[in-house]
Parts: structure tokens; C-alpha cells; sequence
């Protein structure tokens, strides 16, 4: 199934690992890193693994790193800027408990949660050279991608950065010996980290254990997904509202949406292949499309979180009633929506040239006398008419429409302004 939905990238022996699944249940582990507040779309692809790993039957310990993000994993561009031991805290509180929903860490297969603070920090750093970096060759540290990238570069690379494979490494070692972790996951960029684990396994404890990594999804142009407009795609509705996240997912390309869809969802072959069918014979419909989205964000945000975007998007595009979205959903939803800062009281067609819709005070007149402009949905007739307060929504934004499809955001402004 984990090929068949595109989530295989390398194994350290495939053979051993099916049989070992098939035998199973196994133990597997993937590490959070809190290098930000929140986690983000990369980090998706490995929840998504670890549900499907633990829905099958076999255990989970999900690691967030509170010693491993003091470091930080060595980028091929440049030095991280180290966190305080305070702030790296506080973010693993709160990818700890991000992480929560997407496991069940209730009944007799409940997934456990650990944090790598607890056994590095104890370790003096003569044991830890004695006792861990003995097992370590620098030949081989030095060919890991990230690290060869770095010493070839200007900048070069840290100690401190050089040993966080040494570190994750750790973390194998002792999840091994603690629970009994057989498997570690991770990204196709993390190949590199994985390995170290398992050799350090196999150096002091003469076992054999797997590592397996997921693809990183690239859409057509090989650009990574999960980047809009520069900024990710955050999981936290701080950092990318539901109503932003949504619209991310619906509007993927059509040549990456069935891939997604196998990755994302739990949706079946025969739900893939009808998914499918209908975006080459009825592309106009955009079910893949929605389909996506909804699941995903239902997924992330929750069932209630989705109901609320599908009707924001279709408020805004005509098909309901903006007046009855909650507030949140309604900042979130015009949020990105270009436009212009108007006054109340400002008449409809300077409102027009402001937000951008048209480009002179003629063009609004003849698309109000031509029909095609509304406020909040309602159509102006009145070329007089001008905004007044009840139509800057939760004393906000009046939404102008022309035609079917230009919509902008007239956003209000204090007279002392």
C-alpha cells in the first residue's frame, strides 16, 4: 500500500522490512525537530506515515526533539541560528501537542510520545565521545549530502552542526533499546541521518534494523510543495489560517492532484481511479480537487474547521451568504483578496478604482449601468450609491464584485487616518 500511494523512496533492505511488517507488529519512530512554533507540509507526509503504520497494527513512538533542535540539522546553505533552550521548550509543547491528534495514544496500541532531552542531557561529554562517537568514522560523517555541501562551501560547518548525526543517530540506539524500534522514517533528505542510526545499532549492539524514506513531493517544475508565494504551509491555524490551507490544497495543479490525493488521503484505489476518471472527462468539476482539500484539511483543521472554508469560498464566489460566516473565517477568507483602503461614505465607484477593479471612474459607471457590480452580493444600480458603515462586514471589508470573477476587498479606514 505505501508504494502504491507514493510513499517510498529508499529502504535499507526491502525484502527483510516486508517480512518483518508481515510478521509484525513492528516498533517504528520518526523525529519532529522544533526548529519553529508550528509543523508544516513536509512534516505532514511523516503523520500521515506513522497513522498508517499504527492503523495496520504496528506501534509508534513519536519523538519531538528537544535536544536534537538545540542543534539543529545542518542545512546545505548556511549556519542555523541557534534557540534558547527556552524557546526550543516551549515549541516542543506545542508540536507535542500538534502531533497529538493524528495518533491514538489511548488503548493497547497507544503511540508513545518522547522527547530526546531526557536521555541526551544526563550524558557527560566525555561518555558521550567515549561511549557514542567511537562507534562514528569522520570519513563517512563527511559524504552525508548536507555536510559535503557545507565543507565545499565558504562558510564551512560547525562542530556543533557536524556531530547532529551523531545525535539523531543516539535517538536510534536508545529507542532501540528502550521499546524495541525497529524502523525509523523520515524524508528522502534525511537518508544520510537514518543510516547513521543504523549503523550504530549494528556497531554496538550487532542487530539489524530498517530505515525507510518517504519522496519529497515536488510538483511538475520539480518545486518542492508546501511553499505558497515563499512562505509553507504551516499545520498551525496561527500561522496558516484553515481558510489559506484550504485553498492551497484546492488550488494544486492538475497534473500533481491524483499523487497528493494517494498520499494525503485515506481515499481507496476505486475512490483513486473514479477520482481520476472524472479529472480527465470532467475537469470543470474540480472534484479531485475538492475532494483534496476537504480531506486534508478535515485531516489538519477538523470536520467543523472545513465546513466553515467550503462556505466561505462559496459565499465569496456568489453561492451563499457572507453575512452568515463567523468572523475568524471571514478575516481569514479576505485576507488574501486584493483591494483597496476606502473611508465609509465613500462612493461605490471610487471604491472600484481603489480596490483595482477598474481602472478609471468611466469604467465603474458603465459596469454598474451594465449590471456587473454588487457589494456584499447585492448589485448597485445606483451610480450615487456609496459604502455605507453596515456594509463594511464585522466592520471591516465590503466585498465589490464585477462581472462573474473580479472580486476585491474595500477595506475600511478611520476618518483620523
Amino acid at each position: 500500500e505505501l508504494h502504491w500511494r507514493g510513499q517510498v523512496a529508499q529502504t535499507t533492505d526491502e525484502a527483510e522490512l516486508r517480512a518483518a511488517l508481515a510478521e509484525g507488529p513492528i516498533t517504528v519512530y520518526c523525529g519532529f525537530d522544533p526548529t519553529a512554533p508550528s509543523l508544516h507540509f513536509g512534516n505532514l507526509v511523516q503523520l500521515v506515515l506513522l497513522r498508517r503504520l499504527q492503523r495496520a497494527g504496528n506501534r509508534v513512538v513519536c519523538l519531538v526533539g528537544g535536544s536534537t533542535g538545540l542543534i539543529g540539522d545542518p542545512r546545505p546553505t548556511a549556519e542555523r541560528v541557534l534557540k534558547t533552550k527556552e524557546q526550543t521548550a516551549e515549541w516542543v509543547d506545542r508540536i507535542q501537542a500538534q502531533v497529538r491528534p493524528f495518533l491514538d495514544f489511548d488503548g493497547e496500541n497507544a503511540a508513545v510520545m518522547v522527547n530526546n532531552l531526557d536521555w541526551t542531557a544526563p550524558i557527560s561529554a566525555l561518555d558521550f565521545l567515549r561511549d557514542v562517537g567511537k562507534h562514528f568514522r569522520v570519513n563517512q560523517m563527511i559524504k552525508k549530502d548536507a555536510v559535503a555541501a557545507r565543507l565545499n562551501s565558504d562558510q564551512g560547518i560547525s562542530y556543533t552542526e557536524f556531530s547532529y548525526q551523531i545525535l539523531q543517530a543516539l535517538d536510534y540506539l536508545h529507542l532501540y533499546r528502550e521499546h524495541g524500534v525497529t524502523l525509523q522514517t523520515g524524508g528522502q533528505d534525511q537518508w544520510g541521518n537514518l543510516t547513521a542510526g543504523v549503523d550504530l545499532i549494528r556497531r554496538a549492539e550487532g542487530a539489524s534494523v530498517h530505515a525507510l524514506t518517504t519522496p519529497l513531493l515536488t510538483d511538475e517544475a520539480g518545486n518542492k510543495f508546501g511553499k505558497s508565494e515563499g512562505n509553507a504551509v504551516w499545520l498551525s491555524a496561527e500561522r496558516t489560517s484553515p481558510y489559506a490551507f484550504y485553498q492551497y490544497w484546492i488550488n494544486v495543479e492538475d497534473a500533481s492532484v491524483i499523487k497528493l490525493i494517494k498520499v494525503f488521503t485515506d481515499r481507496t484505489p476505486d475512490e483513486v481511479a473514479e477520482l481520476e476518471r472524472s479529472l480527465a472527462e470532467e475537469p470543470f468539476k474540480r472534484l479531485a480537487h475538492r475532494t483534496l482539500a476537504a480531506d486534508v484539511t478535515t485531516l489538519v483543521h477538523g470536520a467543523d474547521a472545513t465546513a466553515a472554508v467550503q462556505a466561505a469560498s462559496e459565499a465569496l464566489f456568489g453561492k451563499g451568504d457572507v453575512r452568515a460566516l463567523d468572523p475568524q473565517t471571514f478575516r481569514d477568507a479576505t485576507a488574501a483578496l486584493g483591494g483597496g483602503e476606502v473611508q465609509v461614505g465613500t462612493a461605490v465607484i471610487d471604491a472600484l478604482v481603489a480596490a483595482g477593479l477598474v481602472d478609471s471612474k468611466k469604467a465603474a459607471r458603465r459596469a454598474i449601468a451594465e449590471g456587473g457590480v454588487s457589494v456584499n452580493g447585492a448589485k448597485v444600480t445606483d451610480e450615487a450609491a456609496v459604502l455605507g458603515e453596515q456594509d463594511f462586514l464585522f466592520g471591516a471589508v465590503a466585498l465589490l464584485r464585477r462581472g462573474r470573477k473580479n472580486l476585491a476587498a474595500a477595506r475600511v479606514v478611520d476618518h483620523a487616518e
